[in-house]
């Protein structure tokens, strides 16, 4: 299993425009392409998910995540904001790459906790904030996927 099998070059937007954790979070949802209905709900239990403790992982990443009835398959996104946002990261660093993956309640391939190591993975290498920060286009995004082999 790779990362970059998860990923497609639509769900990937290098100018994240919110301001605030909420605007960010609802910005990532609309890159999965669900309905309004389904938006709202994936949203509020994200949030929830934020309220138990944050998904910033430190290194200006973030993996918010969460199981949800809304997708019949694992889905992720990524999304960058090159200015920073307060996400209360457990360094206390603004967040500044998002990682978010959504997947059914019951998934039978079970790849919800693997695809959650694989970008931790990912995001503990020394040079990929700084690489994140350069991409220029979705396309180099699943380069640089393919490239650590994750």
């Amino acid at each position: 299993m790779e990362l970059r099998e998860f990923f497609s070059e639509d769900a990937i937007k290098l100018e994240l425009e919110g301001s605030s954790k909420d605007d960010v979070l609802k910005e990532l949802i609309g890159l999965l392409k669900i309905d309004e209905k389904s938006e709202a709900m994936l949203f509020k239990m994200l949030k929830r998910r934020e309220n138990l403790g944050s998904t910033g992982i430190g290194r200006n990443i973030a993996i918010p995540h969460c199981r949800s009835l809304v997708v019949n398959r694992l889905r992720v996104a990524f999304g960058r904001k090159a200015s920073g946002l307060d996400f209360k990261a457990i360094d206390d660093k603004p967040v500044k790459f998002c990682f978010l993956i959504v997947a059914p309640p019951l998934e039978v391939s079970n790849q919800y906790l693997p695809v959650l190591g694989k970008i931790a993975q990912f995001s503990k290498e020394p040079d990929v904030p700084e690489r994140l920060l350069g991409i220029t286009t979705p396309a180099e995004f699943m380069a640089l996927l393919a490239e650590k082999g994750v």
